[in-house]
């Protein structure tokens, strides 16, 4: 090689690391002025009172988010115990009994529910859910945030599994035990780092959003009042104080949204702490 081609491919080398360097850098950057410009702007509604208090009716000062953000909890505790059986069930049938054919079917259905609008969930939800049962309630809002998990869950379970040696199945077959129990007893706990880390992952997807719950939740100022009933959410409340003309309550819009990033963020990293389990 000469030395001149040499040279072109060492300068070339340099300069695609320093474009991904910029990247990165960009990326950092990005997130650090999120994180900062949202404290900023709601850290005069930031106090315990905005935790622990109940919204103020429309012009009034004060108040807080507690029942949006316990409504919250209930809603990705919903979604969670209707996606994550189908979701990992799934993921299991795909990775170990579908023949290629099916398993490709699959794959590709889950991919394409991936990546559907969440508006259109929320518009489906609701025209499943909410109209034939004429109200608006947080078993729709579930309904709505676990299909938006289950291809998460589906996809993440999936690729654990095929992880799993195949040294590990045969070892397990070779005792006599069923495919099914060598699935449950041996494949499924070896891949347990990776299914909890999609699940996680799912759960901070669902955690933040918004467009499903417009259709579905519908938003209450009054609480928790039933599974069957309007329910309040934290990413529904930031949207309506987004918009008031009220700055107490814009101001509070700002704290919401950075109490919802804190919460995704502190997911991200219990995710990251269980992924570098699997290497220790």
């Amino acid at each position: 090689m000469s030395e001149r081609v040499y040279l072109r491919r060492k300068w070339l080398n340099r300069i695609m690391l320093g474009l991904c360097g910029i990247a990165a850098a960009s990326a950092i950057i990005m997130l650090a002025l999120i994180l900062g410009y949202t404290l900023a702007r709601g850290i005069g509604a930031m106090n315990i009172n905005f935790l622990i208090s109940a919204a103020k009716p429309v012009g009034e000062v004060g108040g807080g988010m507690r029942n949006e953000i316990f409504g919250t909890f209930i809603l990705v505790i919903l979604g969670s115990v209707l996606a994550i059986p189908v979701g990992l069930m799934a993921g299991i049938f795909v990775s170990e009994f579908a023949n290629p054919k099916v398993a490709t079917a699959v794959r590709f259905a889950a991919d394409i529910l991936a990546g559907i609008p969440s508006i259109v969930v929320g518009v489906f939800a609701y025209a499943i859910v909410v109209q034939p049962m004429h109200s608006y309630s947080a078993i729709s809002a579930g309904v709505a945030l676990a299909i938006i998990m289950v291809p998460i869950v589906a996809r993440t379970a999936e690729e654990s599994l095929r992880l799993v040696p195949n040294s590990m199945r045969e070892a397990a077959l070779a005792l006599g035990i069923t495919r099914w129990r060598a699935v449950v007893g041996v494949i499924i706990p070896g891949a347990l780092t990776g299914i909890m880390t999609g699940i996680m992952l799912a759960v901070a997807r669902i955690a933040g959003e918004t467009a499903p719950l417009i259709f579905t939740a519908l938003g209450s100022q009054f609480g928790v009042q039933g599974l069957l009933k309007p329910i309040g959410a934290l990413p529904l409340q930031i949207y309506h104080y987004a918009l008031s003309p009220y700055r107490d309550q814009q101001q509070q819009a700002w704290a919401g949204a950075f109490l919802l990033i804190l919460l995704v963020l502190g997911i991200s990293i219990l995710v990251r702490w269980i992924s570098n389990r699997k290497h220790i």
